[in-house]
């Protein structure tokens, strides 16, 4: 097991009182996890209590179960641990009134009021260098007193989810992230716990494929690329045009990418579909790569194009690409720690949000939004294959998406593709492959099912957008949120640009290690 030492304290203000926090370089929920687990795992294996990582019901708290006749010993040693840097200390299990609240583990007497706990939870405020985030109980360490059974098994005090009851057998090692489905598969934190190899096994709920992330992203302000929309039309091109709202960078990719960092370290590779750009603050990293148009797009006349339709109609084009990938733009973030089973199920089908808007029904006409023609085509070619008429849209959620369903929709509706591939603008011939075609069609075909997370979404053209920004960094309850702009007018977009900037900054502040400047460690 690799030590883990205790980074340098500061003080934080909680609510009405003081809490002395860590310092932890690149903080995270999984790291923030991590640590606590691997300070309680190291405290009793140098008291020599035999514990294991137990497989608990949370991905953000970790546990251990110790043998209840090692209780006093195992106390002791938690005793001494969370005296410096203080740890705080409740009681889990029972649920006793007044038991529950967070107490000093520096004080003797609350260790005189566990005596008798089943489970209780051990945890250190954790914050970063700039003391802008803290992390706390949520993401502590559980310690679980097991008893002994009629038949000398050892039997847990609350339900996980492997079993309550485990014979005795030697322990393994396990990674310390590994009974969090938040951790990569498979987890290579680099340090290690005990374990019982009953909890180490394979569960019908583990996903343990590979999941990507693709983002299409444009700086509309890059004078370069605004010349080559410009010919395109056949305009002539001003600096003014690169200002419109659909095209404006606000930086959102940057703190896309950081919400992903936080949120979703489970992704395994990160692609950012761009025209002969590349974000300024991005350095080499092994998990994200720049992909250019030429390198998607089947046919060289098609390009260049402006038409999101027919840039996310090849995404399922990218080299290395994994089979089951999110696609994301760059106005989506992920708000909280989500885990790959939020999009796809472990037997590998994909989950897709149906939103509570409807499709106007008819053919297409003038009144149509692109989205809504696109959806309108989408319909038609489902409803004569298939039978059923769809009438919602989705939800702006990242899109669960396979690339073998992709790729078979291409074959099965080949001109479909071709006449959206090769749209340069939005047109009401479109298809919309990745946000609406592809949901549909794997649900229809036995691939795909319905899902549900907790989402939200901002339009920025709204007189209160601060208040609902700060509702947001508040309460921080949304599993992912779109700030989607499409109706500003260009007076209003400096006020925005300085406002969300500092959401941004507020929520996300944490380099992610594929910016420049950012703390390596």
């Amino acid at each position: 097991m690799s030590s883990t030492s205790p980074p340098a304290s500061t003080v934080v203000h909680h609510e009405m009182q003081d809490w002395t926090a860590l310092v932890a370089p690149g903080l995270s929920p999984l790291g923030a996890r991590r640590r606590n687990l691997v300070m309680v795992s190291e405290a009793l294996t140098a008291a020599g209590v035999r514990h294991f990582a137990v497989r608990g019901l949370h991905d953000l708290a970790s546990a251990v179960g110790v043998d209840d006749v090692d209780r006093e010993r195992a106390l002791d040693a938690l005793a001494g641990l969370a005296a410096s840097p203080v740890a705080y200390v409740r009681q889990v299990v029972p649920h006793d009134v007044g038991q529950h609240r967070l107490m000093d583990g520096s004080d003797p007497a609350t260790w005189r009021r566990l005596a008798d706990a089943r489970v209780l939870r051990l945890a250190w405020f954790q914050t970063d260098a700039a003391g802008a985030t803290v992390l706390g109980p949520d993401h502590g360490c559980d310690v679980e007193f097991w008893t002994r059974g009629d038949h000398g098994d050892l039997v847990g005090p609350r339900p996980n989810r492997v079993s309550l009851r485990l014979a005795d057998a030697p322990l393994v090692p396990v990674d310390a992230d590994a009974y969090s489905r938040l951790a990569p598969v498979p987890a290579t934190s680099g340090s290690q716990v005990p374990t019982h190899p009953d909890m180490a096994v394979r569960l019908p709920e583990d996903v343990t494929f590979p999941i990507d992330l693709v983002y299409t992203w444009v700086d509309g302000t890059d004078p370069a690329w605004g010349r080559r929309r410009a010919e395109t039309l056949g305009e002539a091109y001003h600096a003014e045009s690169s200002s419109s709202a659909r095209y404006l960078s606000r930086d959102e990719l940057r703190y896309s990418l950081r919400s992903v960092d936080q949120y979703a370290p489970w992704v395994r590779k990160i692609f950012v579909v761009t025209d002969d750009q590349r974000p300024a603050w991005l350095v080499d990293h092994p998990r994200v790569e720049v992909v250019d148009h030429r390198e998607v797009f089947e046919r060289a006349s098609w390009l260049p194009t402006y038409n999101s339709h027919a840039i996310e109609s090849q995404l399922h084009h990218i080299e290395g690409l994994s089979e089951h990938f999110l696609y994301l733009n760059d106005d989506m973030f992920f708000g909280r720690p989500v885990v790959p089973n939020a999009f796809f199920h472990a037997n590998g089908l994909s989950m897709h949000f149906p939103s509570m808007s409807r499709i106007p029904q008819g053919p297409i006409t003038g009144l149509d939004t692109p989205v809504d023609a696109a959806c309108k085509n989408n319909r038609a070619l489902l409803e004569r294959d298939f039978g059923p008429v769809i009438v919602q849209s989705m939800q702006h959620v990242p899109y669960a998406l396979r690339r073998s369903v992709l790729e078979e929709m291409q074959e099965r509706y080949p001109q479909a593709y071709e006449v959206t591939a090769a749209s340069r603008f939005r047109s009401p011939s479109d298809h919309s492959f990745t946000s609406s075609f592809h949901q549909y069609y794997s649900f229809l075909t036995g691939r795909g099912t319905r899902g549900s997370v907790r989402y939200g979404y901002i339009q920025l053209a709204v007189p209160d957008l601060s208040a609902r920004l700060q509702r947001l960094l508040a309460r921080r309850d949304w599993d992912t949120f779109c700030l989607n702009d499409a109706f500003s007018a260009d007076e209003e977009l400096e006020a925005q640009t300085r406002r969300l900037r500092e959401f941004f900054e507020a929520y996300y502040p944490a380099p992610a290690p594929w910016e420049a400047g950012a703390d390596a460690s």
